[in-house]
């Protein structure tokens, strides 16, 4: 199966870095969501992106163009029925993903892969409400998709062989470094890298240092290209939280259970880069 359609559910940070890099990548792309505003603020957030390569003599005004022509926006599922491969990139939470990973089932082909973009949800899990959970299959970007190389493809217990071989050629399609990994909770990345982050939180809890001190320590220290802190900012700290919510219901271990700092943060709304305030203040 060659992939020439790409379908996006979920127009927000990840989704439109994911639609960007397919449609760089020669793709046409449907970004599906549940309203037009979602769609253009997505659509919006790609042509940034694209701007921003053009200014860095990266790309130019002729190939953007040419990307954005290859994107579309609907907030109808029929415009999915023809799309060869279908990612979710919704919000980080399993009875979302699962609904709407369900209803697609039906409306996209037999033989397209459905694939979750996923940063800590079972695929295993997931898979279980689809009536053939064979095609079902993890696909784990980084944020920002343009810029990070890394792709984790997670096989579930009842992925096949086609399914995850076709899910890795489509990463490297988009110039990604695919690498395989079991279905766990986390996967791998975020299995080694939110428990360090929380821990980081737990020392500022704590009064042991100051936030500034925490991440210089770890940048100057561990040669770490950002500090844990401003990353949790990056990546949002309600998506962080929910990470660790399922660590901790997973493993039902002590050691993976969230701050309280960050239960607080989330609760007063400072979710980091995309409100405006976390451990750090940003301008709008």
């Amino acid at each position: 199966m060659s992939v020439a359609t790409v379908g996006v559910v979920g127009a927000g940070l990840m989704g439109s870095g994911i639609a960007q890099v397919c449609a760089t990548a020669d793709m046409k792309v449907v970004i599906h969501d549940i309203n037009d505003a979602a769609i253009q603020k997505g659509v919006v957030s790609i042509n940034s992106s694209l701007s921003r390569l053009v200014a860095k003599g990266k790309l130019t005004e002729v190939e953007k163009d040419s990307i954005l022509t290859r994107i579309a926006g609907s907030v109808e599922t029929a415009a999915l029925k023809d799309v060869d491969f279908l990612i979710e990139a919704v919000s980080e939470d399993f009875t979302i993903k699962s609904e709407i990973i369900r209803s697609l089932e039906a409306v996209v082909s037999s033989n397209c892969i459905i694939a979750s973009n996923t940063s800590s949800i079972s695929i295993t899990r997931l898979a279980r409400s689809l009536k053939n959970p064979s095609r079902f299959v993890g696909m784990h970007f980084f944020n920002p998709v343009p810029l990070m190389s890394l792709v984790e493809v997670v096989r579930g217990f009842q992925t096949d062989r086609m399914s995850f071989e076709k899910t890795q050629e489509l990463a490297q399609r988009l110039g990604k470094v695919a690498i395989a990994v079991n279905n766990a909770p986390g996967f791998v990345v975020n299995r080694i890298l939110c428990p360090m982050i929380n821990e980081a939180i737990f020392v500022l809890q704590e009064g042991l240092a100051s936030r500034e001190a925490i991440d210089e320590g770890m940048k100057l220290g561990a040669n770490h290209p950002i500090g844990p802190l401003a990353l949790a900012d990056l990546v949002g700290l309600d998506t962080f939280l929910s990470v660790m919510n399922v660590f901790h219901e997973e493993f039902n271990e002590p050691k993976y259970r969230p701050a309280r700092l960050l239960k607080e943060m989330v609760d007063a709304g400072h979710l980091g880069r995309k409100t405006g305030r976390g451990f750090y203040q940003y301008a709008s």
